[in-house]
């Protein structure tokens, strides 16, 4: 599992499918982050990959038991939102379609 903890049952199961899962999505948005073709992919890119950060430290809370992550995490969230519409704006300002 992630950490020395065993979690039996459905539950356990349920986060190992979770963790691989969200390992895949963070592989296939870092992917489309270094190789997308155009500035708006990779500020999607980036903006998928704090997302499944935030999912992942959420599944690590539930799995260690420590409730510091989820305050990460909700952190985190916040911060990537501001981050993102911070990069729309510039995206916005760098096509030059001002009015």
């Amino acid at each position: 599992m992630i950490i020395g903890t065993e979690i039996p049952g459905v539950l356990g199961a349920a986060l190992i499918v979770t963790t691989f899962c969200l390992i895949v999505a963070l592989l296939a948005a870092a992917w489309r982050l270094f190789v997308g073709p155009s500035l708006a992919d990779r500020v999607v890119a980036l903006d998928m990959v704090s997302m499944v950060m935030v999912v992942f430290l959420v599944v690590f809370k539930l799995v260690s038991g420590v409730n510091a992550y989820m305050y990460v995490a909700i952190a985190l969230a916040l911060i990537a939102f501001l981050a993102t519409v911070a990069f729309a704006h510039y995206i916005d300002r760098s096509t030059g379609d001002s009015e």
